[in-house]
């Protein structure tokens, strides 16, 4: 089961149509609503950075938090991104549209299927760290039916069969650790599996113990979520401030998001 954890309150929902991702709700198929474009904070960004970390500073006032070494957190502040100005590549190879949106891409392949969209990426992210980590036994995800989808199975070559949305085991590979085999296991969960699957997966947490690989989630079909990929603390008054990822519809690479609706603080939240 992914281990993240999932925020729910009227405000920290509230968050999601902040940011312009109520969009999700009118459709699988179709793209946020244009935005216009946000400058971060002066000072915020240095182009030369190519992990999180190392791109976004925390602003003035504000002490990064420093997640210790091997834990998912600190794997998330890690991810590489795409050289500054980079565009955000859909699945089949075009530019997303709405690059207001967004403002760094974090630099991983998505394949060619319109499958890694919003809670896929996600499930991802978590999925490649604990494969990372040799944890095979701890990556497992639900579809919607409800089916568990275990990744250990996967890995001794059993297959998912899916007729009439009835999904079982088949014994039809052999054995294999090889990254590409994790990669179709994955492609197979996003396919079956989606915000309305992670939501029930995930605990809930209070906003202000909210962290680094906590998730917003609107449960649905399709449904949205974002994830925390990083965090800063007020040295005054204890303020939390976040960064938070995101992949859409159709299939893209994940985004670091701008912050449209505080262009002094963007791209925190």
């Amino acid at each position: 089961m992914i281990l993240t954890t999932k925020v729910k309150s009227v405000s920290c929902l509230a968050l999601l149509f902040l940011i312009s991702l109520q969009a999700c709700a009118q459709g699988a198929k179709q793209e946020e609503p244009a935005a216009a474009g946000v400058t971060p904070a002066a000072g915020c960004i240095d182009p030369r950075g190519m992990t999180i970390q190392t791109r976004f500073s925390a602003p003035a006032g504000y002490a990064r938090n420093e997640a210790p070494a091997g834990t998912f957190a600190a794997y998330l502040q890690c991810l590489p991104l795409k050289p500054h100005g980079a565009v955000v590549k859909l699945f089949n190879g075009r530019v997303k549209p709405n690059s207001g949106v967004y403002v760094a891409v974090i630099d991983l392949p998505i394949g060619r299927r319109d499958l890694q969209q919003c809670a896929d990426a996600l499930i991802r992210l978590r999925a490649e760290y604990l494969f990372a980590k040799g944890r095979y036994d701890d990556i497992s995800f639900r579809f919607t039916s409800g089916f568990l989808a275990e990744y250990s199975r996967w890995r001794r070559g059993e297959r998912i069969m899916v007729s009439d949305d009835n999904a079982r085991w088949e014994q039809t590979a052999p054995c294999s650790d090889s990254f590409q085999n994790f990669w179709r296991y994955l492609e197979t969960v996003f396919a079956y599996a989606g915000t309305a699957s992670l939501a029930r997966e995930l605990k809930l947490v209070s906003r202000e113990d909210l962290d680094i690989g906590d998730v917003f989630i609107q449960p649905g079909h399709p449904g949205h979520a974002v994830i925390v990929v990083d965090a800063a603390v007020s040295r005054q008054s204890g303020r939390k401030l976040f960064l938070l990822a995101q992949s859409y519809m159709p299939a893209q690479e994940i985004q670091v998001l701008a912050n449209p609706n505080d262009v002094k603080l963007s791209p925190w939240y």
